[in-house]
């Protein structure tokens, strides 16, 4: 909460109190609701909000809040599977992984890079025929004509990739 104006000072105390006033009524209300004889367990989260126009102001809000409402014995941890990136290094320009060609996904991605690059000023690869008017389409016709240099990384979950140059392709 932030107050710009020093008259609202006086609002902002009791607005804290009614605040802190009633999260002490709802644990209490709530502790008073449990009828077995197991005890409450609440993790209370303290935020501070602070006052620019009087920084020695901090208003504490106290309210429970739970992490889970599974017992700890059906809460199932994972260990991660760490790997290491290992390039797969192909003979004859052969793609081992994915298609022999480019997904839409990296059609789309190449286009939208190259565009944002030829509309920010940078030279073109190509010669610009009359119909080319914008840099998507001047993007399109470049990677069609597979003039650009760049690379492809097609990644496998085991860590294994390869990097394939567009201009072998199809």
């Amino acid at each position: 909460m932030v107050v710009k104006h020093s008259s609202n000072e006086k609002h902002l105390s009791k607005s804290s109190s009614h605040i802190k006033e009633k999260t002490a009524k709802k644990a209490e209300s709530k502790a008073k609701r449990t009828s077995s004889g197991k005890p409450l367990k609440k993790q209370m989260e303290t935020e501070q909000i602070s006052d620019d126009a009087d920084a020695n102001a901090m208003l504490l809000i106290d309210r429970p809040t739970k992490k889970s409402n599974r017992p700890e014995n059906e809460v199932v941890i994972y260990n991660e599977v760490e790997f290491e990136l290992k390039e797969i290094i192909s003979t004859d320009n052969q793609i081992l992984i994915g298609p022999p060609r480019l997904t839409r996904f990296e059609r789309a991605r190449i286009t939208g890079a190259r565009s944002l690059q030829l509309s920010l000023g940078a030279p073109s690869l190509i010669r610009v025929s009359n119909d080319i008017r914008d840099s998507i389409s001047l993007a399109s016709a470049e990677l069609d004509l597979k003039a650009l240099p760049i690379s492809i990384r097609r990644v496998l979950p085991n860590g294994h990739y390869q990097d394939i140059p567009i201009d072998i392709m199809k």
